[in-house]
Formats: structure tokens, C-alpha cells, sequence
């Protein structure tokens, strides 16, 4: 089965429609030991058929429009953090402590992008808060690797110590994640079928979500490109922030675009989020399994009070298993589950050429979303949908499959990248990927400051 078959089959789409996706590979785009090119071309490939299909059910259309997947369109995409200039300044991509370090038996990874991460991580190590790298350095390098994992993560902090393959096969949160499906989706009741308004097929671009409301409570990358992925579609998505924890500014510049940004504290707010929801389509969150619960965020709590809604999440180790409610972003779920020590050399651990997983499993979970928008039009029901990270590095290590690839040739992102002035300045940024016959080929705003909105749909 091939990766687009695969990946297909996960979300529950009926086989025949695969054939409706045509690729245009190109050598030497993400290239990796692991089998990086299939996976992102996978994974935009099923989201944009998924968008077909959606688009063909509400023009009620008796064909699905043809999908086009270009590898060189999706290597920009799954590097466009990278790619971001804001008024030509290129952003900064990692923080000083987040990066591989040296332990008395091997190496641990970790993650201080965010100043609470930081702090977290010093305090765990027993350093003051203008600590250096130097600094860090030395403290870790006479401790053991998994030491330092422990410490760190229970301070609150990010570190994984790096595993092989093998090792995290037999670890025991490898064991529950490779337990799961690549994609978790489910019905909640038994509510009516979705009514969806029905779309002009000779409007200027088929918007599959237009008309559909997405509350977006969501952060990093994974989530925010999958609720980037339908706004581009025509969805209103409102993204939702504590006050108190501000994103980084030029990533939520370059998962921004088509959204709308607010603040709202779910404690003191709670009026304001009831009457959000009470006319909300789709809720997708990306924090920790369980971490929303308490505000009644659970898919079943949001289900009750809306019912027919849709409620996908995303999460780094997946909800089962002794890591299911421990924080994570793609750079540690590589170094946990033997993707960074094959990638690596003898001397080095190493990376994917893009931070695949992050993008990937965004791309899967926006497919989701529209494939059970399709199935609630047909059969109805609340639905959520399902995905973690380490669910989706598994599917790369060992599900995937490598297979020698040509392609026609790849001279870089310059083709797949455009520019644009808004609140933020002048953006340069990748376009999107996701190609139907007739659908849109741009977000139709570009990126708002952080919180700049009020929380009220529009």
C-alpha cells in the first residue's frame, strides 16, 4: 500500500478516491535516510482530497475535482518557518538552550523556546535565570542522560534523552503509541445530519469550509497549520489564547495567515467562550491529553453542549501510555523515537530536513476534520478525530517504506513562495500546498498580531 493509500485508508476514505490525486515528484526535495518526501507529499495529498471531496459533496458535484500534489509545493510548505521574512528579516528558529547536549552516556535534547520553558529548565538544572549555554553545558555533561529527563520534565521543563529504535520500540510509551491508529476518529451521540449550505461550483474558488466556524485553541505548529489549512479552505477560525502565555511572534506570523487572534482567560471568560462554542463547527485543540478537561473541553463535555460539533486534537506522545499527558514538540519526539540517532552520524545525533512531524500530523489532522465534516453531511453525529506526533513518527519509521524516487528537478522554494503586505508588515511566505481543481490558491488575509482581535466570531 502506498503512503497516499495508507494514509487515505486512515481517515476513512472510500479507496477509489485516491486515484483522483496526481504527483509531480521532484528529487532532492527533504531529503532524509528516512522516507521524508513520501510522508509530507502523503499527508497534503490526502488533505487535499479530503478538501475535494467536501467541495464536490456541497456543489453536489457526481465527481471529486482532481488533486495535483508537487513535491516542490509541499518542501516549501513543510519548511515554512524557515521561509518566513517579515519586512525581510529572517526569524530566529531555536532558542540557545534548545539543542542537543552531551551526558556522561550520551545525549539529551531539549526545548527553551518559550521564556516558562526556560525558566523551567535552569531550575531543574539549579541554575540561576541569566545562566549560559557554557553554563548548561557543564551541568548536564556529568549527569546521565536519562537524569537529566527526569529532572527536567519534573520541573515542568522539555528534555528527552536520545533513544535508538529499538529502544523505543520497547519502551513502554512506544509500545501504547504503536498500539493506535495513525489517525483515532469516532462518533460522540447520535446527532442529525450536517446541513451544509450548498456552494456556487462557479464561484471564483471552491471553498469546501466555507460558511463554518473553527475555534482554534491551538499553539506551536502541528495545530495551527491544520486550522491554517482551513482557513485557506473558507473556514472562520478564531485562534484563542491565555492572556498570560503569548505565542512566539514569528511563528504565529507564519501559522497566522487566514485567522483571525484572540485572548481568553477560561476562567474568568467562560461566558464568552459558552457563546463562542454555542455556534462553533469545529473545536481543535493542541495542548497536553487532559490539560483542557478541567474548563469542560473534553470531546464528550463540548459535544453535550453543542451537539454535532467536530473536536480533533493533537498532542506530542498521544493520550495513552506513561508519557500520554507529558508535553513534547516535534525536535523531542524525533530525538525519543530513534528518528534523530538515524538521521545522525556516529559523532552526532541529527535531524529531519524539516520538522516533518509537525507539519505532517497538521496537514493528517486538518484531513480529518473535513472527512468528518463529509461523513456528519451523510450519517450525522458529534465526531472527534485524533492525532499525536509520535503516532505520525512511527507511521515514517516503520510504515512508510522507502523506495528509490527520481523526480523532475528541484532548484528550491523560490516557485512556491509569495509576498504580502499586512498588520505584521511585508510577509514573505510559502503558499500552500494543498492544490484542487478550483480551489483557492492563497489565504485570503495575511497574518494579525498576536491577541489583536476581540474573542467574538465575526
Amino acid at each position: 500500500m502506498t503512503a497516499i493509500n495508507s494514509a487515505w485508508s486512515a481517515l476513512g476514505g472510500a479507496p477509489s478516491l485516491s486515484a483522483r490525486i496526481t504527483t509531480v515528484p521532484r528529487a532532492d526535495t527533504l531529503p532524509a535516510r528516512l522516507p521524508v518526501r513520501r510522508l509530507a507529499r502523503a499527508c497534503v495529498g490526502v488533505c487535499a482530497l479530503a478538501a475535494a471531496e467536501l467541495a464536490a459533496r456541497r456543489t453536489g458535484a457526481a465527481r471529486v475535482p482532481a488533486v495535483l500534489v508537487d513535491d516542490g509545493a509541499v518542501a516549501a510548505a513543510f519548511t515554512s518557518e524557515r521561509q518566513l521574512l517579515v519586512d525581510g528579516r529572517a526569524p530566529v528558529q531555536f532558542a540557545p538552550l534548545s539543542r542537543f547536549w552531551r551526558t556522561t552516556d550520551g545525549w539529551v535534547r531539549t526545548h527553551a523556546n518559550y521564556p516558562h520553558h526556560r525558566a523551567r529548565l535552569l531550575g531543574a538544572l539549579g541554575l540561576p535565570e541569566g545562566a549560559s549555554a557554557q553554563d548548561v553545558s557543564a551541568r548536564i555533561a556529568d549527569r546521565s542522560a536519562a537524569a537529566v529527563e527526569t529532572a527536567v520534565y519534573g520541573a515542568g521543563g522539555l528534555a528527552v534523552a536520545l533513544r535508538s529504535p529499538g529502544e523505543w520500540a520497547a519502551h513502554e510509551q512506544g509500545v501504547a503509541v504503536a498500539a493506535r491508529p495513525l489517525v483515532e476518529r469516532g462518533r460522540l451521540d447520535a446527532a442529525p445530519a450536517r446541513v451544509l449550505a450548498p456552494l456556487d461550483a462557479g464561484a471564483t474558488a471552491l471553498l469546501p469550509a466555507a460558511g463554518l466556524r473553527v475555534l482554534d485553541l491551538t499553539r506551536v505548529l502541528a495545530g495551527p497549520v491544520a486550522t491554517r489549512t482551513l482557513a485557506l479552505l473558507g473556514a472562520d477560525v478564531l485562534r484563542l489564547d491565555a492572556p498570560w502565555l503569548p505565542e512566539l511572534a514569528d511563528q504565529h506570523a507564519d501559522t497566522g495567515f487566514g485567522k483571525r487572534s484572540a485572548t481568553l482567560d477560561l476562567t474568568t471568560g467562560r461566558a464568552a467562550f459558552e457563546e463562542l462554542l454555542a455556534s462553533a463547527d469545529v473545536v481543535v485543540t493542541g495542548y497536553r491529553p487532559g490539560a483542557l478537561d478541567r474548563f469542560g473541553l473534553s470531546p464528550e463535555a463540548l459535544a453535550g453542549r453543542r451537539p454535532g460539533l467536530v473536536v480533533a486534537q493533537v498532542s506530542a506522545w498521544g493520550g495513552h501510555g506513561p508519557w500520554g499527558g507529558r508535553r513534547g514538540f516535534d525536535s523531542l519526539v524525533q530525538v525519543a523515537t530513534g528518528i534523530a540517532e538515524t538521521e545522525g552520524s556516529a559523532d552526532r545525533p541529527g535531524a529531519l530536513p524539516a520538522q516533518a512531524l509537525d507539519h505532517g500530523t497538521g496537514y493528517l489532522l486538518a484531513a480529518a476534520v473535513l472527512r468528518a465534516l463529509t461523513e456528519q453531511s451523510y450519517d450525522g453525529g458529534s465526531r472527534f478525530v485524533r492525532l499525536a506526533l509520535a503516532r505520525t513518527a512511527r507511521w515514517l519509521t516503520a510504515e512508510v517504506g522507502r523506495e528509490p524516487e527520481g523526480g523532475e528537478p528541484y532548484e528550491g522554494p523560490r516557485d512556491w513562495l509569495a509576498e504580502k503586505d499586512g498588520p505584521l508588515g511585508r510577509l514573505r511566505y510559502a503558499r500552500p500546498p494543498v492544490s484542487f481543481a478550483g480551489g483557492p490558491d492563497d489565504w485570503a488575509r495575511p497574518a494579525v498580531p498576536w491577541g489583536s482581535d476581540p474573542a467574538v466570531w465575526a
